[in-house]
């Protein structure tokens, strides 16, 4: 198509977790934070089932297994997203991403500020 730009360049720059040494100590870190997660998360299970048992009494053992998935799933979960984000910025690997406010916004119409011209 005649006035669109094939190419702009590069799209990201050399990451820090391509050098080895930086991504094995971000994964160890990563996987030291995921170990703590499933202990917090072990103990939480175990203290939120003898509320419910405390407070609401012996129900059906599906209410038990429903309340302990429902947390496993839920801590765990977030505590994996949110490491992973936490390892992105903290090892710069963000930082190593194109980021077109910055470089090319003249291109798509906007003003530095990312307003539409």
């Amino acid at each position: 198509m005649p006035g669109v730009r094939r190419h702009v360049g590069a799209m990201t720059k050399r990451s820090p977790l391509d050098d080895p040494r930086v991504a094995a100590h971000a994964w160890r870190h990563y996987k030291r934070l995921m170990i703590g997660m499933v202990g917090l998360t072990s103990v939480v299970v175990v203290v939120l089932l003898a509320v419910i048992y405390f407070t609401v009494g012996m129900v059906s053992v599906h209410v038990f297994i429903a309340a302990g998935l429902g947390i496993v799933v839920t801590m765990l979960l977030m505590s994996a997203l949110m490491g992973l984000v936490f390892l992105s910025s903290g090892t710069g690997h963000d930082e190593a991403v194109f980021d077109l406010d910055e470089d090319d916004a003249d291109t798509w119409g906007q003003d530095s500020g990312g307003r539409n011209r």
